[in-house]
């Protein structure tokens, strides 16, 4: 693309996020181009393409393999919303295009053919240092766009960068503009501080910058809330919280959730008795996640599975006790592979005991699928053939007998109706 926008005379540069990652050696995945190509004449030059901005003069140029965002040069104006310039112009200064991106490590152009790099900003010099810095007045650049609030926390984390001084005391004086975005930008950028590593440097900045409490009250009341020593010889459930974060590597966008919020209910439910006590935490846990994730925008099927881990997480401490039945049924829960991975969090973080988590790995991988949700034996319509009228018994029978077949004390329908009969005598 670049080759055939240079063949007729335009100027065309790889920009932004891919060259930052291809100068620290990682794979970058994606690519943009910005050019002084008007949006009108990339169309023409790339009829498979389409306007994803036209305002802002960016199209999306797709090939058999790919699809690019090119993007005129441009230079903004009168930001009245907080995210998007009222007035753009378009540019044929690359470096007026420039000075209207975040961060220094992302306002990097390079020729792809030679690997020469344009810098205006010292972007190369931010990367060797490894700071992030806003180009320019960082107080203009997070009020012009308050999302970039957050994504400069992100970058902080996920390259482990500090934020350059100035840069973040912007952050905290103005920490309470990320109010003003749309709850479903700030999901997208919490979701990827939490699975893109440095997850638990990106909530310490959170907590710094005090974004956290803008955001996630129900979260940063954790800090100082103490737990009993004998289980949590690690500290109070905000440190054992980060140190759950500090071990995601790679994890669900549910999972990192899970271990975020998984003890979001103890600071309401705290209390002192013969010791710390956090009486019906679980419960609160389900309904703040609820609430918090609700707020975030996050889809019903998510919120199902994050109440379903925080809903969960203290059963492990009883496996090794579980009837065969019970345990089977605890094992086939939706993606219990993420309750597994949660469990190991939690004990690595506090008192390093794993011999629940081995105890219901060890089972998950014994057990096939048949046998941990068998065809059951007798249906409700067998149960009308043998005499039996539908309604609330129903239930009670199915389920015994699907604890006895869980347990291999029947194996037949036979066994299994004789059961019934034995346990549910038909009166007369």
């Amino acid at each position: 693309m670049i080759a055939k926008l240079r063949g007729v005379g335009h100027q065309a540069f790889l920009v932004g996020g891919c060259v930052r990652d291809l100068l620290l050696g990682v794979k970058p995945k994606d690519f943009d181009i910005a050019t002084d190509a008007r949006p009108d004449r990339i169309m023409d030059l790339f009829p498979r393409s389409g306007r994803v901005g036209a305002h802002f003069g960016v199209v999306l140029v797709r090939d058999v393999f790919d699809q690019v965002e090119v993007a005129t040069f441009r230079s903004d104006h009168d930001y009245m919303d907080g995210r998007h310039p009222e007035q753009v112009r378009f540019e044929s200064d690359p470096r007026e295009d420039v000075l209207r991106r975040d961060f220094t490590v992302n306002g990097l152009m390079m020729d792809p053919d030679t690997g020469k790099v344009l810098d205006f900003v010292d972007g190369r010099g931010d990367l060797s240092r490894g700071v992030i810095r806003a180009i320019g007045d960082p107080y203009a650049r997070f009020r012009e766009d308050h999302l970039r609030l957050l994504r400069g926390v992100r970058f902080a984390a996920r390259l482990g960068f500090e934020i350059e001084t100035a840069t973040f005391d912007a952050m905290r004086r103005d920490h309470a503009l990320i109010l003003k975005v749309a709850m479903e930008r700030v999901r997208e950028e919490l979701v990827r501080i939490l699975t893109e590593g440095g997850a638990r440097r990106g909530f310490e900045l959170l907590d710094a910058s005090s974004m956290l409490a803008d955001l996630l009250p129900e979260v940063a009341a954790m800090k100082g809330v103490a737990q009993p020593p004998e289980y949590h010889p690690e500290g109070d459930v905000w440190r054992h919280t980060l140190l759950m974060l500090e071990q995601l590597h790679q994890p669900t966008p549910t999972l990192a959730f899970g271990a975020l919020l998984h003890d979001v209910g103890k600071p309401p439910t705290f209390r002192v008795a013969d010791r710390i006590r956090f009486d019906g935490h679980v419960e609160e846990g389900v309904r703040l996640a609820h609430v918090i994730l609700t707020r975030l925008r996050c889809s019903r099927e998510e919120i199902e599975q994050v109440e379903a881990l925080i809903d969960n997480h203290m059963r492990f401490k009883d496996v090794s006790r579980m009837k065969e039945s019970t345990l089977k049924r605890f094992l086939r829960l939706p993606e219990f592979e993420e309750h597994l991975e949660l469990h190991r969090l939690d004990a690595i973080s506090s008192n390093k005991r794993l011999d629940n988590y081995e105890v219901a790995k060890s089972k998950l991988e014994e057990y096939s699928a048949e046998h941990l949700q068998p065809e059951p034996l007798v249906t409700g319509a067998d149960l009308i053939g043998m005499g039996y009228q539908p309604g609330p018994q129903f239930s009670l029978i199915l389920a015994m007998l699907e604890d006895a077949q869980l347990e291999g004390r029947i194996r037949s329908q036979d066994e299994a109706m004789d059961l019934v009969w034995e346990m549910f005598p038909l009166e007369g």
